[in-house]
């Protein structure tokens, strides 16, 4: 498994709330997606007051030589099973970063395309 770059994943809830259960929901379901099992792991936030432990606060995903393409399928699918409005951002290495404001995405599939296109740019200069 030979990994060409990272890609930091995180979700906002609905309403710009605490997205923790949604990003585990997420993890979970990258996990078991062949192309991305073994590629996706947890940073997990110190806890805050009141908290019993830490919650993963972001994913950090390993993209193989396809990049951002094997993502789009498995992120596609998680999304569109969503029943609440959820705010998912995707920040490469080098900093470009997108928000996916989900309840505004009438067709999933193209946001993530825009996405695709953002962090895996024609020109070969991609990660």
């Amino acid at each position: 498994m030979s990994a060409v770059g990272e890609l930091r994943l995180s979700v906002d809830g609905p309403d710009g709330g605490d997205g923790s259960a949604e990003l585990r929901s997420l993890q979970q379901w990258l996990s078991s997606d062949d192309a991305l099992r073994g590629r996706v792991r947890g940073s997990f936030a110190p806890p805050r007051p009141g908290q019993m432990g830490a919650s993963v606060d972001v994913l950090t995903i390993l993209l193989g030589t396809g990049g951002v393409a094997g993502l789009v399928a498995p992120l596609c699918s998680w999304i569109t099973s969503r029943r609440s409005d959820v705010t998912v951002s995707l920040e490469s290495g080098d900093g470009r970063k997108v928000s996916l404001d989900i309840k505004r995405a009438a067709d999933p599939e193209a946001v993530i395309r825009r996405a695709q296109e953002l962090f895996d740019p024609a020109d070969g200069q991609g990660e």
